[in-house]
């Protein structure tokens, strides 16, 4: 016996059927624009749309099936395997001369053997493929399969076109609600930017209410628990931690305060956020104020000790000091360049004067041979010794900023490196001396 289901959600109730009656997106389907084409042209190509949830993915997809009269098939790669795929173009071939539009939702979920599965089918013309994805199509699908892909991408509903959408599901479902503004709006940013969830949430409202008038209890009832939208994984994870990044990096305390804000309400962990702003603390302020690092140490152990919420307050602390003090990227900058030499250059042997000599052998052999120890050299430096391998001579990656600590840092190495330079010259000019005689 088949069941059936006994309720269709409201969301899919509204589904629209023509590009007219769907709301945003309007670069892509306003007129002259790429989607809006297609249908006027009744032409295909396989393409994969990429965006957050409730943007209009799958609908968009059954309105172009139906534009070009093609057999739909639908996926889940949720649920759904190469088998799957089989079957589906089983009845693709079945289907001719009829075209075929396939579309797998969630593509990105495929691994690379089940999205090579498609390939052949694209190149035949068997199949017209349309995926949606709400993860950066540059990482979830393979190369080989992207290439054949036309992207578009699209947006979070804006709240102008929510509303339009709450007050176009009331009127299509014929829901006889008295709703205020404020009211509207509420149910608006608890949506955050998602079509289908606004229509879920308003779907749920009238489970509550009573007369047909709507009260602030019954929208607290609906709203009370609802996030922001934030995938731990996905790109919304990666955009934020960059744009709080970032505004570290430009000085802006008040936008970097607002990204943090943001990752914690929407479940961020706390401590990937503490390992974070503990790096930024040494790729961008570094050597430019040494204190930013033990703050951001104190800052990750204070919440190891306050928790949740109070600890969220120290991790601001460090975010604002972050953003207030001097950078530079002198340190990271340095370090990089030193990592590149050392992968280049290969296992150039340690000088002899640098070797340690524990035991009699290692020092008959020269061992530590010529070795200066600086504490006894007049300034605390010897100057005429070296510190690189022989075969690279004296190399420079630190080039400290002109900000904060960092400026008398760069007097001192200057004056140190002038003087070495110096002495190592006179060095030199000795030996050649002492081997010509």
């Amino acid at each position: 016996m088949v069941k059936t289901i006994q309720h269709q959600p409201l969301a899919d109730v509204l589904r629209p059927q023509t590009l007219d009656q769907v709301v945003g997106q309007q670069h892509l389907i306003g007129e002259g624009k790429p989607l809006s084409l297609l249908v006027q042209n009744r032409h295909m190509h396989a393409m994969v749309f990429w965006g957050p949830p409730g943007t209009g993915k799958t609908t968009l997809a059954r309105i172009l099936s139906r534009t070009i009269d093609a057999n739909l098939i639908n996926l889940s790669a949720v649920l759904s395997g190469v088998k799957d795929i089989r079957d589906a173009i089983k009845k693709a071939e079945e289907a001719l001369p009829q075209s075929t539009l396939l579309f797998v939702d969630e593509i990105h979920r495929f691994n690379k053997s089940q999205q090579d599965a498609f390939l052949p089918h694209l190149e035949s013309g068997l199949i017209t493929l349309i995926g949606a994805t709400t993860e950066n199509p540059s990482f979830a699908l393979n190369n080989a399969l992207l290439s054949r892909l036309k992207v578009y991408i699209l947006k979070s509903l804006d709240d102008e076109a929510l509303i339009k959408l709450l007050n176009q599901g009331i009127k299509q479902a014929k829901l006889k609600l008295l709703m205020s503004e404020q009211q509207q709006m509420a149910l608006v940013r608890a949506a955050d930017g998602d079509g289908r969830k606004l229509l879920s949430l308003l779907e749920i409202l009238t489970d509550y209410v009573t007369e047909n008038v709507v009260k602030d209890a019954d929208i607290e009832l609906v709203t009370v628990g609802q996030t922001r939208r934030f995938d731990k994984g996905g790109d919304e994870f990666y955009e934020q931690i960059s744009a709080l990044h970032k505004c570290v990096r430009s000085s802006n305390p008040d936008a970097a305060l607002y990204w943090l804000a943001r990752m914690l309400d929407g479940g961020c962990d706390p401590y990937y956020l503490a390992r974070r702003i503990l790096r930024m603390a040494t790729e961008d302020i570094g050597n430019a104020d040494p204190r930013a690092l033990s703050l951001c140490l104190d800052a990750w152990q204070t919440y190891e000790r306050l928790g949740y919420p109070e600890g969220d307050l120290a991790l601001a602390q460090a975010v604002t000091y972050l953003a207030s003090c001097p950078k530079s990227n002198a340190v990271y900058s340095a370090f990089k360049s030193a990592q590149a030499d050392a992968q280049r250059r290969g296992t150039l042997p340690v000088p002899m004067h640098l070797r340690n000599a524990p035991t009699a052998l290692m020092k008959s052999t020269g061992y530590g041979k010529g070795y200066q120890y600086d504490h006894d050299a007049a300034g605390g430096v010897a100057y005429s010794q070296t510190g690189f391998p022989d075969a690279m001579g004296e190399q420079v990656y630190y080039q400290p900023a002109a900000q904060g600590l960092e400026i008398k840092i760069a007097e001192k190495l200057q004056h140190i490196r002038n003087e070495r330079q110096r002495a190592q010259t006179k060095q030199s000019a000795t030996d050649s001396q002492e081997q010509s005689s």
